[in-house]
């Protein structure tokens, strides 16, 4: 006998609990929240989907491929690390600056502080994190290797600020600075990367 269909749209209840967290982060979405927000009783979330901590997990998941996978796209994507994180930056900047949509990055603010008994959720997102920083040192060392940057390059450094001026992107647009200031600041980011100029002795 085939098992009954389900009545809602998992997909959809996905994106909608996406939006919850992204907007109030974990702690600040209760499982009544989750209720009234993808209209579907609690009984059926936990059948759908475990627990509140594994939606929240596949939500982030959904966010990764979708809104906040910019980064990793442009990093495989554009030729040179200068392009790459220039775009990143720039991506940030419109992404977590749309209107009717939540400000900053969802895995920045979802959960930076944690009760004790969600402690797995903080450390999830710091290891999300980590390896956003490991992309962009890995991209960096890669435009050593291919000459873009100078063989004494600290790509460990300069990726960790990338990584540092994504996160305050983030927080900025959190707080309502306007688009047009955050978009300011893309300019004197990449100065990181500016190649100094060689001196020609006559």
């Amino acid at each position: 006998m085939a098992g009954r269909p389900r009545e809602f749209d998992r997909d959809a209840a996905l994106a909608k609990a996406r939006d919850a967290f992204w907007s109030r982060g974990y702690e600040g979405v209760s499982m009544a929240d989750l209720v009234e927000t993808l209209g579907i009783a609690s009984a059926r979330i936990y059948a759908a989907f475990g627990s509140k901590e594994m939606l929240f997990r596949e939500a982030v998941g959904l966010y990764d491929q979708g809104d906040g996978g910019f980064a990793t796209r442009a990093l495989a994507e554009e030729p040179t690390a200068a392009g790459a994180i220039e775009r990143s930056l720039r991506e940030a900047v419109e992404i977590y600056t749309r209107k009717g949509r939540p400000h900053g990055c969802m895995v920045v603010s979802a959960a930076t502080n944690c009760a004790a008994e969600n402690e797995g959720i903080r450390e999830f997102l710091a290891d999300y994190r980590r390896r956003r920083t490991a992309s962009l040192v890995k991209r960096l060392e890669r435009a050593v290797t291919e000459g873009e940057l100078p063989a004494d390059t600290d790509t460990q450094a300069l990726g960790d600020y990338y990584a540092t001026v994504l996160h305050g992107l983030s927080v900025q647009a959190r707080d309502g600075v306007a688009k047009d200031r955050l978009e300011a600041t893309v300019p004197i980011a990449m100065l990181g990367l500016a190649r100094p100029k060689t001196t020609v002795v006559p």
